[in-house]
């Protein structure tokens, strides 16, 4: 069986989908830093279903990261149904008086890592006649975010090249999605600083109710979890942008 790769798989919402395909039976190639806990991980969910867990570690802040990353699947043979680019982190702060490399490695992970390591697995999709690339967005990716302004940035980068994707590859048998979820229980918010926020005080979504609709409407070019959010998102379309920016930063106040 070709096997689903996952980046940022050791927590979280990289960690939900691994162990939702795994219950569903597919093989797995569970990629992240922390490789005692993919392997761990991996070992579970080998012995709890059955499958083929691989563990490969990358730090995708690395700007050769993609590419060895892609050279190790090569080398191992290993076949490829689907890509899930779910690496990424924020943080919370002033641009001005956050630190500028943890910035600019925000946006090597968040977004040219993701280009990277898209671009070369994609023929290996391809060959497959059916697969599937799902690409983690955020709400954030629909208006500017000041506080939070390169991560805002990013994943509305990460946005607008998942559509474009979405509509060169239709016909081609590779189906891409950007999955666009709100506030969600995961380690991402306590690293990202954002636990104390407005924004995460008004309610959050699990990681395996985010996980559910985007592997259920993967089909689809956009997909934003939860009726909350994508009212949220709805309302923010038919505002003026100077009050969705301020939303924004009150939120994360």
């Amino acid at each position: 069986m070709a096997h689903v790769i996952i980046t940022g798989a050791s927590a979280g919402i990289g960690e939900t989908f691994a162990r939702t395909l795994a219950a569903q039976g597919q093989d797995l190639i569970l990629v992240a830093r922390r490789k005692d806990r993919l392997t761990e991980l991996a070992e579970e969910l080998g012995r709890q279903h059955g499958i083929d867990a691989r563990v490969l570690t990358a730090d995708l802040a690395r700007p050769d990261a993609a590419a060895t990353l892609a050279d190790e699947l090569t080398a191992h043979g290993w076949a490829l149904s689907g890509l899930i680019n779910n690496a990424g982190f924020g943080d919370r702060g002033s641009f001005e008086k956050m630190d500028l490399e943890r910035q600019l490695a925000m946006i090597q992970v968040n977004v040219t890592s993701l280009v990277d390591l898209t671009w070369r697995l994609l023929p290996q999709l391809r060959q497959q006649g059916e697969g599937f690339i799902i690409n983690v967005a955020s709400t954030a990716a629909f208006q500017a975010g000041p506080n939070m302004a390169i991560y805002y940035a990013t994943k509305a980068f990460v946005l607008s090249f998942s559509e474009a994707l979405h509509e060169e590859l239709r016909g081609s048998g590779v189906r891409v999605s950007a999955l666009c979820p709100g506030a969600t229980e995961s380690e991402f918010a306590s690293r990202a600083n954002m636990t104390d926020t407005r924004l995460f005080h008004s309610g959050t979504m699990s990681a395996e109710a985010v996980v559910a609709e985007a592997l259920a409407r993967r089909q689809r070019a956009i997909v934003i979890s939860g009726w909350r959010n994508r009212l949220m998102v709805w309302a923010g379309k038919l505002s003026p942008r100077w009050l969705t920016r301020r939303l924004a930063g009150w939120l994360q106040a």
